[in-house]
């Protein structure tokens, strides 16, 4: 689950995590929230709890599997893109095996 982002303890200067950077760290492992880093009053990098991470990323893996699941039933349900099993045998022989 992903906190809400407080805008002024989660967002810092290069230069302020550099000088707080142990303390920095400790924040972001204690609130599971995210800390983004400037430079030039840009987001230019975002520190990230790994736990937290991690679970974003699977989510991410979840969702391109559900996507790709679904692009495979329209597949399923649209026959004539279908091809024959002869077909699909000289397309794996062709890249398989040496000529």
């Amino acid at each position: 689950m992903l906190l809400s982002m407080n805008f002024i303890e989660d967002i810092q200067t290069l230069s302020e995590f550099k000088k707080n950077a142990s303390r920095l760290i400790k924040q972001v492992q204690k609130t599971k929230r995210p800390l983004v880093l400037t430079v030039n009053g840009k987001p230019a990098v975002v520190i990230q709890d790994p736990a937290m991470y991690q679970s974003i990323v699977r989510d991410q893996e979840y969702w391109e599997t559900v996507a790709a699941l679904r692009e495979g039933l329209k597949d399923i349900d649209n026959s004539d893109k279908w091809i024959s099993i002869d077909e699909a045998s000289a397309k794996i022989r062709d890249k398989y095996l040496p000529s």
